[in-house]
């Protein structure tokens, strides 16, 4: 454990904590089925040849230079699912670069559920960047440092998104639930499919530090690293979803065929576990910004999102 991701040791300590944790409960808890391959899940839709599939479709990796970045989506688009895939971040002074991963609809309204990663100068943590869009509305950032250089090896990010919550997990552990809430009159995602999306792509005008760090070309090509997608989903096609009635999905990219997703929920440890990252972890959370929100926190914020 580097000592560079806390200067506290207690963060150190519930680091190494967490990573014990991790490993007594990732078998059950992630990564269900084979690996997916690229070239039958994906597209690639931008970066005039800086994103690449390889390995026979088990890996795929995207590019930056000072030119331009690259992305990619996914072939399908989804109303609800839960996805995993690895990745491994851009190495080294990674400043002003964003490597994003999340799930999208498209028009002024559209839904979103974000996951980015703010690259730091060397040395310095990543910051994990969370976001919900429901109608086009944002707004709701959460961010935390990781416990452990997601630049040293591949790690799994997992999003549920079933019609009653929205789960973000990292190695199989929940970092944050976002309920839905629409009793009390707050939208949520779950009428529009939503497509996977990821990109690389320069952002140092507010990525590192507000923008105050700049990208340093001298280090690129910057490159990210992805492998092992999977997905339980209910894909959409032709205007409707294709779990059908009885809400059974759609088997996709080496996913096991149940639904048992499209109803799960965090049991107590989970729920716990998650407290405690956001206790330790957490460095943002628009819930607790008053100068952001001097009259008043949304109204999901007093609902425990």
């Amino acid at each position: 454990m580097a000592t560079f991701y806390s200067s506290s040791n207690s963060i150190i300590v519930s680091a190494i904590i967490l990573k014990l944790l991790v490993s007594l409960v990732a078998f059950c808890c992630f990564m269900h089925g084979s690996s997916a391959n690229f070239y039958q899940d994906f597209d690639i839709t931008w970066g005039d040849g800086r994103a690449n599939i390889l390995d026979n479709g088990d890996l795929l990796t995207l590019s930056l230079d000072k030119a331009s970045g690259s992305g990619f989506q996914s072939k399908n688009e989804y109303l609800f699912g839960k996805i995993h895939i690895q990745l491994k971040l851009v190495p080294g002074n990674s400043a002003g670069t964003v490597t994003a991963y999340y799930f999208s609809s498209q028009g002024p309204a559209h839904d979103e559920i974000d996951f980015e990663f703010l690259g730091n100068v060397s040395g310095q943590p990543y910051i994990l960047h969370t976001n919900v869009f429901s109608q086009g509305k944002g707004d709701r950032e959460q961010q935390f440092y990781l416990w452990f250089d997601p630049t040293a090896d591949f790690h799994t990010y997992s999003i549920l998104w079933n019609p009653q919550r929205i789960v973000f997990s990292v190695d199989g552990v929940a970092i944050r639930e976002f309920k839905n809430l629409e009793s009390i009159g707050i939208p949520f995602p779950k009428n529009q499919p939503m497509r996977i999306y990821s990109s690389l792509w320069n952002a140092d005008d507010w990525a590192t530090m507000g923008g105050r760090v700049k990208t340093d070309w001298t280090q690129a090509p910057f490159i990210a690293s992805y492998k092992n997608f999977t997905a339980n989903a209910c894909v959409w096609s032709s205007g409707t979803s294709q779990c059908g009635s009885n809400n059974s999905p759609s088997s996709s990219s080496g996913s096991d065929n149940n639904n048992e997703w499209l109803w799960e929920e965090l049991d107590y440890a989970n729920a716990g576990r998650m407290k405690w990252v956001q206790e330790t972890f957490m460095i943002y959370n628009y819930c607790t910004d008053y100068k952001r929100f001097p009259q008043g926190f949304p109204p999901e914020c007093s609902a425990t999102n």
